[in-house]
C-alpha cells in the first residue's frame, strides 16, 4: 500500500457552507484532494478527530454533498457541519490501490483510526458511519502513522 499525504487545509464552516484555505494561503482545493484515486481525509478539531471519512471524488464535490444534503435518500450530510467552526483538513491517498478492490485497503485503514480514537477516550464525535473490515499489519501500521500525525501522540495499548 503506497498512501501519500496528509495534504492540510484550515477549514471554516457553517452548517450550509464551508472554505478552505491551504497553508500557502490559496483557499481552493489542489493536489491530492482534486485527485479521483482513494483518499482517506479527517477533519480534526484541536488534534482530535471527529470525523473521519473516505471518498473517490474530488473534496469539493464530496464536500458539496456533505452540506447540501437534506436528509432526502436517507442522508443527512455531515454532522459536524452544525456544531464545528473551525477545524482542520487532512487528506491522503492511496496511489496504488488495485482496481478489483479500489475502496477495500483505504476503508480499512479508515476504520482502523475510528477504533483508535475510541482506544484514546472515545469514538470521534461526528462519526455516524464505518465499515469493518478485517486488518493486516500494514492497515494498523499506516493507520498508526496517521493518528500520530493528527493528534501527535502515539497509539494506546
Amino acid at each position: 500500500m503506497r498512501i501519500v499525504g496528509p495534504e492540510c487545509y484550515n477549514l471554516s464552516v457553517d452548517s450550509t457552507k464551508f472554505s478552505v484555505t491551504c497553508p500557502k494561503g490559496t483557499t481552493t482545493f489542489s493536489g491530492l484532494a482534486t485527485s479521483t484515486l482513494p483518499k482517506l481525509y479527517i477533519v480534526a478539531v484541536d488534534a482530535n478527530p471527529v470525523y473521519v471519512g473516505i471518498t473517490r471524488q474530488s473534496m469539493r464535490a464530496r464536500f458539496r454533498y456533505g452540506f447540501t444534503a437534506s436528509g432526502r435518500n436517507g442522508y443527512h450530510g455531515y454532522a459536524w457541519r452544525h456544531r464545528v467552526k473551525q477545524a482542520n483538513l487532512y487528506i491522503w491517498c492511496h496511489e496504488d490501490a488495485p482496481p478489483e478492490r479500489s475502496e477495500l485497503d483505504i476503508e480499512t485503514v479508515e476504520a482502523e483510526i475510528v477504533y483508535l480514537t475510541r482506544q484514546a477516550g472515545q469514538w470521534p464525535a461526528y462519526q455516524t458511519e464505518i465499515h469493518f473490515h478485517a486488518s493486516t499489519e500494514i492497515h494498523r501500521k499506516i493507520a498508526s502513522e496517521i493518528w500520530r500525525t493528527i493528534t501527535g501522540k502515539e497509539v494506546v495499548g
